[in-house]
């Protein structure tokens, strides 16, 4: 049996859009400040030694800027997305955690 092997085509342009407009943070609102720096490590390191979650909530934008940690990106479920914010939130002590995660289904 042949099977149609083409992938669908992404189509990011919203978000992409989105970015650009400057009305969300993105990698390049990362603070260099070496406290925004530990923040932002802590939190990866947390995240990415979490072997509850998937490949894809590990692999989430972390952006520390002031004293706010924004996250970003998918995650396969609203329990990923809960534990990457607790993990965030222990991680950065008093900073303020904007959640952006989004859920997506897993494929």
């Amino acid at each position: 049996m042949a099977q149609d092997a083409s992938p669908a085509a992404a189509d990011n342009t919203a978000q992409n859009q989105r970015d650009r407009s400057g009305e969300t943070q993105t990698s390049g609102d990362q603070s260099n400040d070496s406290a925004a720096l530990q923040t932002t490590a802590a939190i990866r390191r947390a995240v990415v030694g979490d072997s509850s979650l998937s490949m894809t909530a590990k692999n989430v934008k972390i952006i520390t800027a002031g004293d706010t940690v924004t996250l970003r990106g998918p995650v396969n479920s609203a329990d990923e997305k809960n534990k990457i914010q607790q993990l965030a939130q222990s991680a950065a002590g008093n900073a303020k955690i904007d959640n952006q995660l989004e859920v997506t289904a897993a494929k």
